[in-house]
């Protein structure tokens, strides 16, 4: 799956996640448990020492972003 095909399927509480954990110091208190559950299911999220934080594809695809965003 491209990076843009699984962006378009994320919900918004999820893009907030990811983009959140973009920001220099995250705030992980401040994120959706179901989204960030989520998102370490489709491997765009990992966990070290319960602090989550972006894999390679998570990186991808909040880079390339969703077209639908793009279009709005």
């Amino acid at each position: 799956m491209q990076p843009t095909d699984i962006a378009d399927t994320l919900d918004r509480f999820q893009w907030d996640a990811l983009r959140a954990l973009c920001a220099p110091s995250p705030d992980p208190s401040r994120l959706s448990g179901a989204a960030m559950e989520q998102l370490v299911k489709d491997d765009l999220l990992e966990l070290h020492d319960d602090r989550p934080s972006l894999t390679a594809k998570g990186r991808r695809v909040v880079v390339c972003g969703s077209p639908t965003l793009w279009n709005s």
